[in-house]
């Protein structure tokens, strides 16, 4: 099985879908908040309504269109997210990645994927909302706290996220807005954006991809077996089993849409905000993939949005895996190039087989280090990145050892530079790597060897 992460492996979190429509009941919310410092507390929004009509849907593709361009002029302001706070660890590198915008443009794979899933939201009995035009700053309440996930996990640690200042951060999944749109009184709806984290570096890993989530809430007469149950009464009731039941024959649906009828095996997971909670994987050129996660909306986070007398079930996915594998892209720092070989192979509504062009050669470059006990990778990734940007196309451990002796771990990584736009030279190579390791050893209190 070939592991993935459409979700984070750490928080292990839903991601939400976003707002377009036909028989999707589009009322589109735009969340802008006016300062960052305060950004996304439930719903402190500038809110935007529009309702598309499926008789009219060229007006309704362009009025929408021009909501998302505002919403991404201001979200591409980079001075929202620099700042001098002591907890700010969001890089200009990151910053400037902000209010790209790529799952809402509709020749780019990762928004043809994104459409693709909504016309299959549209074709079912159920009108969703959605929503993709969220602001990326959410506050840690939104993102951790409505969602079950508690203040020792580690991916509220500065090294897996993105912190604007104590208590405002890049979302790190699109889940963060779950609570707020339940708490608005939307009983289904699809959110999608772009989210953060601070991650390895190789071909499918990047700090900035995309999420979609997708929620429903059932009517109250179809739960009204399970009225006042909880805890394990509710999850072994008729009324839970059912949920789960049209949960995944929806998912199951979507796959057959996006991949055509292929085989499918679920398997039970831990999500800190479903339960029971679910993994589905697919069967794809015979190799087992994992798509996305899933499962019954945990009780408690209905109760915190207000919730709490309906039912009903989450699941999220990264459109970015699920673009490489339709698309048969094989660098996950392809989505993010302007370059025209690649961007006009795409067209709306179409998926084709990508066409590598040049692939220009790598330079491969070791550094080894004592660590300190405090040492984490992926302050060091985050630190490269900064440096070299998207030369950086890998980053290995390749060997570790401990000296008994001196009561020392020694780790080695090797490092694959290379551009996928011109051909690198030695001497500019050399140069960021010395300067990652002058940075490393100044700054993470490592002893290069």
């Amino acid at each position: 099985t070939t592991r993935v992460c459409p979700l984070c492996p750490r928080i292990r979190s839903l991601s939400p879908p976003r707002p377009s429509t036909m028989k999707i009941s589009a009322t589109a919310s735009l969340s802008i908040l006016a300062l960052a410092s305060s950004c996304h507390s439930w719903s402190t929004p500038h809110t935007t309504a529009f309702k598309t009509r499926p008789t009219n849907s060229r007006s309704t593709a362009l009025h929408s269109a021009a909501v998302e361009e505002s919403a991404a002029d201001t979200y591409a302001d980079a001075s929202r997210y620099l700042s001098d706070h002591p907890n700010n660890n969001v890089p200009p590198h990151i910053a400037a990645l902000v209010g790209k915008g790529l799952h809402t443009k509709p020749n780019h794979p990762i928004g043809i994927v994104r459409a693709k899933i909504q016309e299959y939201f549209a074709s079912l009995p159920h009108e969703y909302t959605i929503y993709d035009a969220e602001d990326p700053i959410v506050t840690t309440t939104q993102c951790f706290d409505a969602l079950r996930i508690p203040p020792e996990h580690p991916g509220r640690s500065p090294s897996d996220t993105y912190y604007i200042d104590d208590t405002t951060l890049l979302r790190t999944h699109t889940s963060a807005h779950q609570s707020e749109h339940l708490r608005s009184g939307a009983d289904c709806f699809l959110c999608a954006g772009d989210v953060y984290r601070r991650d390895e570096i190789d071909s499918s890993h990047y700090p900035a991809f995309h999420q979609l989530e997708g929620v429903r809430l059932f009517p109250e007469e179809e739960m009204k077996g399970a009225e006042g149950l909880k805890g394990e009464e509710w999850t072994s009731s008729p009324e839970c089993a059912a949920i789960g039941e049209d949960l995944k024959n929806v998912l199951e649906g979507l796959m057959d849409s996006l991949f055509g009828e292929t085989e499918k095996k679920w398997s039970e997971d831990y999500f800190p905000f479903t339960t029971p909670s679910y993994e589905l994987e697919i069967k794809y050129e015979g190799e087992w993939l994992e798509v996305l996660g899933c499962g019954v909306v945990h009780e408690e986070v209905l109760d915190m949005a207000e919730r709490g007398d309906r039912r009903g079930w989450a699941f999220g996915l990264g459109l970015e895996r699920l673009a490489m594998i339709l698309f048969e892209i094989p660098d996950i720092r392809l989505f993010w190039t302007e370059d025209e070989r690649f961007t006009s192979q795409f067209e709306e509504g179409s998926i084709t087989k990508f066409e590598p062009y040049s692939k220009y050669p790598p330079v491969y470059k070791d550094i080894a280090f004592w660590i300190p006990e405090d040492f984490v990778e992926n302050d060091f990734f985050e630190m490269a990145r900064g440096i070299a940007g998207d030369i950086v196309e890998r980053m290995e451990m390749v060997d570790e050892f401990t000296n008994p002796k001196k009561g020392k771990t020694s780790k080695c990584y090797r490092i694959t530079y290379r551009s996928m736009d011109r051909s690198l030279t030695n001497e500019e190579v050399d140069a960021l790597q010395d300067e990652l390791r002058d940075r490393a050893d100044a700054d993470l209190g490592v002893e290069v060897r």
